[in-house]
């Protein structure tokens, strides 16, 4: 085995070189005890491809809102509703995932997850049916949903050592897919005449994602039947103040995260820009924090106490909604750099679950608990910020919510920020 940097446990590596998945025995979560090991660069590989579909879905609604609005005959609530469901189908089947995990094995599950993204996909950008389309929608969101909760799990199982380095490699993974959905969601839909398109194309991508699951979904099918009686873990974050405090930040976070996805690409086209040019500064966000991506994760794993990333991240989307609510034309480049640096509270959110968690059993659980009761929150933001702006016919209350949404996490980040853990605090 070769040498690791100083004070870092290296990572077995197979006769090829490659890392190997480590084996986890007393701290495997439920539902995996059993599974034989996997190459360690196929799951990497495996989760990246994974990661990349999950936000693809969501951000290449925004730019093309108003398309799908006029198309599907949507009132602004219903758009509302639509850029809110995301957050609901993570919420309710985040919940579910601890106990599918102790049913189906983590590849079986996250092979159906992509399958589901796939078909939703397909179906949504088919129909002519709004009832349709927002069910379709659920289908794929149920898929994402899932894979949320299964990634952070997968890292502690198969990386634990390398857990900051891991986790923002994904993250960047997931942020190019977020990126590339926004930017290219318009020009596809103009090459192929329809928004149908634009929506559609993901599909796709998204059945790429299938493939490496394949050989051991099929290889774990046994072992999932067998593992049908595990007992349910131990560790119950929704009895902790650590549980809450991630659960709120997560949530807080991902409320104006995704009211961003959902309406930036709309407030700059009301403030006079092209459709084209709203969709690449919505891009611009999720782009510039690719690099953000992967720094976060590695800065919080260093750092004894998170203090310091919360407050920049905070005073940074400070600014930003200050200068979307007073000159959303004349200072927008810039307004987009401070939000991509404001969301970098992301992938922090998504470090610290595994850092605040000792066991792969803990790590399934406080990111089941902080993602579904978070996306509980966060499904008020999109939402909200609809009706909002439908009531006043101006983006200043619906960005005087998200300060005050902003100030609720930044009082959460404080209490996370010292380091500890969850099964400490049964």
């Amino acid at each position: 085995m070769p040498p690791s940097p100083a004070g870092t446990p290296a990572i077995p590596v197979d006769p090829q070189g490659a890392p190997a998945a480590v084996t986890v025995t007393e701290q495997q979560p439920p539902g995996v005890t059993g599974a034989a090991p996997t190459s360690g660069w196929l799951v990497l590989a495996g989760m990246l491809l994974v990661a990349l579909n999950l936000r693809a879905a969501v951000t290449s609604l925004g730019p093309l809102l108003d398309e799908v609005r006029v198309g599907l005959a949507l009132s602004g609530t219903m758009a509302g509703f639509v850029t809110t469901l995301p957050t609901i189908a993570f919420a309710g089947l985040g919940a579910a995932t601890p106990w599918l995990v102790r049913r189906i094995s983590p590849a079986r599950l996250l092979a159906l997850a992509m399958l589901a993204l796939t078909v939703g996909q397909v179906l949504r950008a088919a129909t002519g049916s709004a009832v349709v389309f927002l069910f379709t929608s659920a289908l794929a969101l149920a898929g994402i949903a899932v894979a949320n909760i299964l990634l952070p799990m997968l890292v502690k199982q198969h990386f634990p050592h390398r857990t900051g380095l891991v986790t923002g490699a994904y993250t960047m993974a997931l942020t190019v897919g977020t990126t590339v959905a926004a930017a290219s969601a318009v020009p596809v839909a103009h090459a192929f005449g329809s928004w149908r398109a634009g929506l559609g194309v993901w599909a796709g991508m998204a059945a790429v994602a299938v493939l490496p699951w394949l050989p051991a979904a099929l290889r774990n099918r046994t072992v999932a039947r067998r593992i049908g009686g595990v007992p349910r873990s131990v560790v119950r974050p929704g009895r902790t103040r650590l549980g809450w405090a991630m659960a709120v930040y997560f949530g807080a976070q991902s409320l104006s995260g995704y009211a961003i996805m959902g309406w930036l690409a709309q407030l700059f086209r009301d403030a006079g820009f092209r459709p084209q040019d709203a969709g690449l500064l919505l891009a611009g966000v999720t782009a510039l924090g690719v690099p953000i991506a992967l720094l976060m994760p590695t800065l919080a794993g260093r750092l004894g106490n998170l203090r310091p990333l919360i407050f920049a991240l905070a005073a940074a989307s400070s600014l930003a909604y200050l200068g979307l609510a007073f000159a959303p034309r004349g200072g927008a480049v810039l307004w987009v750099v401070l939000l991509a640096f404001g969301q970098g509270a992301f992938p922090l959110i998504l470090a610290t679950i595994g850092l605040r968690a000792r066991t792969a059993d803990g790590t399934v659980a406080l990111s089941a608990f902080a993602q579904s009761t978070g996306y509980l929150i966060a499904a008020l933001g999109p939402l909200l910020v609809g009706i909002l702006h439908d009531a006043t016919g101006a983006w200043l209350a619906p960005i005087g919510f998200l300060l005050v949404a902003l100030t609720v996490q930044t009082c959460a980040g404080v209490l996370i920020a010292r380091p500890r853990y969850i099964e400490d605090e049964r």
